[in-house]
Parts: structure tokens; C-alpha cells; sequence
């Protein structure tokens, strides 16, 4: 099938109309017209209800959203990958939180490329339930991520177990500066804290608040092996009596989609995960202006 077919189903759905379809995708309406009568020839059903509002998606159109995506996304993967780079012999496709980013999938990409030279390697990071679906369509070989969802043919495994401490800057504790890690940390925060649960800064990305504190002060809640470095340094100390809360990494492939090399650079996640390290971004605070 023409992939340009599926891009065009994808522009109606997405701006509601063949008209605006057109607009965007810089042809004229009898194009968009034509291509969709054919798509609908080539599956025998109708994919679209044109009213005078715009277009609406039939229950066919509907079941046929997930193919559509699935199919473009396939198509711009192989854009990206193909031809292969001179000298590799395929590509690895590995992703993960953005918290994680830093430094878990960082040291894993650079063994890979150590252990693993004759493969490229592709890296995304986006958040769980987006990594999630790349898993499940097979644009990504396997994801990590804090809050997985439990799908047939996909593997979850937990990697590592990390708690999310309480720290502060010894020398401005305040404010309390809440850091959104997820829903379950979110139930039992406010259960264990709850004259925390609403604080004047917040934050949904971790990285970013521990760079705020260090320069501006405050607390809040950290993954442990992110701060050591800045609790052996005297830069933050944990708050003491606080709680502290379990906070998993999980792994997620597919149980169908295996290979040597994919076995071999998960192993490799796993020899990293269990060494003990300076997981810290080491950034330093920018010094306060006069």
C-alpha cells in the first residue's frame, strides 16, 4: 500500500475535515478525496462519514487508526535506518524515561558501542506509555520505565530497586518542592505527608528539580543513587524522619521479537544495573548574583 495513503487518513483524523487535510498537506481536496476512495477500495469498508462539520471515523476507520500509525511509524524507522551505516551490520532501538536518561541509559548506549560494535544504536526517551507502545509495535527493541503496563507478548522485568529519599541544601531547606514521580508515589505521599501535598514548586521531571534546588534551595524527594554524590559532598543532607518510598525500574521487551545480539544487550543492562555507582548528574550550583 501507499504509505501516503495511511498519512493522509492520519491528517483527517487529525484536523477533522478533508478540506483542512488538503490545507496541510499542500494538495487540493480531489487528491485527498481520491486517495481515501482508494485506501477504502483496498480494505472494502468505509472508513469515513463526511457531514457538513467535517469527517468523522466510521467503527472501520476507528480499528484502522492503530494500523495506520503502526504503518507510519514502520516506514519512518526504516527511513532512518536504511541504507545501514557502512561497517554496521543492524541497529539496536533501546529507550526509556527521561529521568533515566541520565546516566542509566547513557552507560548502556556506551557499552553497547563498546561491547556490541557492529551495531548502531537508536536511543528515545519519552515518557512510559509512549516507550510502552514503541515496545508493543516493534519500533523499539525494549524500554525502561518506572510504571509499566502489563500487555500480552511483553515482558516486564524489574531491574533495579531504588528508593526516592528526602534531601535538602543544608544551608536553605526551604521550600518544599514537590516532585511528581508517578501515581503511586503520588498516593502514598500524600498519605504519608499530607500537609506536603500541595507545595509552591513543583516539578514532574526530577533532573530538573535537583538543578533547582541546587542553586535556589528547598527539599524534596530524590531517586538515592542521583544524590549520593551530593550527600557525601555536604552539598544536600537528608531530612531526617522522613519517609522513604520504593521506587522500581523495569524493563520491558518483547517475548516474541528476541535475537542473540538483543539477549546479549540486555544481559549488559543488567551486569550495569547491579553495580553499585555514582549515578549524579554533577551539576554544579550557578553562585547566587549580588
Amino acid at each position: 500500500m501507499d504509505i501516503s495513503l495511511a498519512r493522509t487518513f492520519l491528517e483527517i483524523v487529525r484536523s477533522g475535515s478533508f478540506v483542512a487535510a488538503a490545507e496541510r498537506l499542500h494538495v487540493t481536496q480531489a487528491a485527498v478525496t481520491s486517495r481515501i476512495q482508494s485506501l477504502e477500495s483496498q480494505l472494502g469498508c468505509t472508513l469515513f462519514i463526511r457531514n457538513r462539520s467535517g469527517a468523522r471515523l466510521t467503527a472501520d476507520g476507528e480499528a484502522f487508526l492503530t494500523h495506520a500509525s503502526q504503518m507510519t511509524q514502520a516506514w519512518d524507522n526504516a527511513l532512518r535506518d536504511l541504507p545501514l551505516l557502512k561497517g554496521f551490520s543492524d541497529v539496536l532501538h533501546i529507550g526509556g524515561e527521561a529521568s533515566l536518561a541520565t546516566p542509566l541509559i547513557l552507560q548502556w548506549v556506551r557499552t553497547l558501542r563498546q561491547q556490541i560494535p557492529e551495531h548502531s544504536v537508536r536511543a528515545e526517551i519519552g515518557d512510559s506509555s509512549l516507550l510502552m507502545q514503541r515496545v508493543e509495535q516493534g519500533t523499539l527493541d525494549a524500554a525502561l520505565v518506572y510504571r509499566p503496563e502489563y500487555l500480552p507478548g511483553l515482558q516486564v522485568e524489574e531491574l533495579l530497586e531504588e528508593k526516592l529519599i528526602q534531601v535538602c541544601r543544608p544551608d536553605c531547606p526551604d521550600p518544599y518542592v514537590y516532585i511528581d514521580w508517578g501515581e503511586e508515589f503520588r498516593r502514598q505521599h500524600d498519605a504519608a505527608l499530607p500537609d506536603c501535598a500541595r507545595a509552591p514548586v513543583t516539578f514532574n521531571l526530577g533532573p530538573l528539580a535537583l538543578q533547582y534546588i541546587l542553586e535556589s534551595g528547598g527539599s524534596g524527594y530524590f531517586r538515592s543513587r542521583v544524590v549520593q554524590h551530593y550527600l557525601d559532598a555536604g552539598m544536600l543532607r537528608r531530612v531526617e524522619m522522613a519517609p522513604e518510598f520504593s521506587f522500581p525500574t523495569y524493563l520491558v521487551y518483547s517475548r516474541q521479537r528476541t535475537s542473540a545480539v538483543l539477549d546479549r544487550a540486555l544481559e549488559l543492562l543488567r551486569e550495569l544495573a547491579q553495580i553499585e555507582q555514582d549515578w549524579s548528574q554533577r551539576w554544579d550550583p550557578i553562585p547566587p548574583t549580588a
